[in-house]
């Protein structure tokens, strides 16, 4: 399966399609978004231990997703056990690109750490208190490490954002599926570019909406979006590779 060239304007179509996918089965949507939260939300309170764990973890609930979207194009029912359809049918192979994405994540922090040098890392780890001058040295190692940062971090995020469900649909290998994920977001760069643009204006909208409305229908729409940026710059899934109900 290979990641065809799409149009700029098709950024824009995969939230439309995202959004479709979301109406179709709006309540079911909320339900599994609010598990999936909640689910974060107690990994988070093991300190480091469960944020590594739902690190681990975010490919398979994020495959199960995907297993929701494509039953809802097929005219099928969304159902809450589809949030863990990624345990039953390839976890190992999806948390092995989680692991893969840890540890990218724990290598580009520790770069980054580096770059920013050890007066950065005296402030941050222990507090200790710095001169005025050492405080212009400080602000310019964090803009140094900020830059490594975003500068390394969009590639590792390029090379998950299609893994899960070319893991899941296509029976693709970890580091395989994150090598297409790559390569299709640098084929497709631009199209990417008007979604990420698109969904940060959503999000500014969606967060002046009163008692978080407008997140409820925004945090499903990303996911299910996803599924549609996959459709739209891979070949359709055949029906040996589709997920069985």
């Amino acid at each position: 399966m290979e990641a065809k060239k799409v149009g700029a304007k098709q950024g824009l179509q995969w939230i439309i399609n995202g959004f479709y996918l979301f109406r179709k089965s709006p309540v079911t949507w909320i339900l599994l978004c609010a598990i999936l939260m909640s689910i974060a939300v107690i990994l988070s309170s093991i300190q480091a231990a469960g944020q590594i764990i739902f690190t681990l973890l975010s490919p398979v609930f994020l495959a199960g997703l995907m297993s929701g979207c494509n039953a809802l194009e097929q005219d099928k029912k969304l159902q809450i056990s589809h949030l863990f359809a990624g345990f039953m049918f390839s976890p190992i192979p999806l948390v092995t690109a989680g692991g893969i994405y840890l540890i990218g994540q724990l290598l580009i922090i520790g770069l980054a750490m580096l770059v920013g040098g050890g007066a950065l890392m005296d402030l941050l780890f222990n507090g200790t208190r710095v001169s005025e001058n050492e405080l212009r040295t400080v602000s310019g190692d964090m803009l140094s490490a900020s830059l490594v940062l975003l500068t390394l971090s969009i590639p590792l995020m390029m090379a998950t954002w299609f893994a899960p469900p070319l893991i899941i649909f296509n029976n693709i290998a970890p580091y395989a599926a994150m090598r297409k994920s790559f390569f299709a977001c640098l084929l497709n760069f631009l199209p990417l570019q008007i979604y990420i643009i698109s969904f940060t204006v959503l999000i500014i909208i969606a967060s002046a909406i009163p008692y978080g409305l407008g997140l409820l229908i925004l945090i499903p729409t990303l996911f299910s979006s996803i599924y549609a940026s996959y459709r739209g710059i891979f070949f359709d899934i055949t029906e040996d590779n589709l997920l069985e109900e």
